[in-house]
């Protein structure tokens, strides 16, 4: 299981990175994709959409099932990753470069766990 050190991941196995003082990429996990089984749809937020951490912002479709996607923080959707939708497979084959959102103007977070909570919180 890929788990990069560098990110922060919430109990919803969503990652964000941080990439400015208040704009960070979120995405899904390795664990996520892998539950998930393949990807066949995202419903993407649009540019400009306010999300709140812990509430889904975008959903992931999968042979198994519909899963919400939820935000690891409150802010502003300032970019979306358009290549998902017609190659949702992405977040399949690398979920950590397969970004969902790019998120500004960052105010609040989710409960974030760092690589080794994280490892170990999906072990349990």
């Amino acid at each position: 299981m890929n788990i990069p050190a560098e990110l922060k991941y919430t109990k919803d196995h969503e990652w964000i990175k941080m990439v400015g003082d208040a704009t960070a990429l979120v995405g899904i996990t390795d664990f996520a994709q892998s539950e998930l089984g393949d990807l066949v749809f995202i419903n993407l937020p649009q540019e400009g959409d306010e999300v709140t951490a812990e509430e889904s912002f975008c959903d992931v479709e999968s042979v198994k099932a519909v899963s919400d996607v939820m935000s690891p923080c409150t802010g502003v959707v300032e970019e979306v990753h358009t290549e998902l939708e017609d190659e949702p497979q992405m977040l399949n084959e690398d979920p950590y470069e397969a970004w969902i959102a790019r998120i500004r103007d960052i105010t609040a977070y989710g409960e974030l766990m760092t690589a080794e909570e994280y490892e170990a919180y999906i072990q349990k």
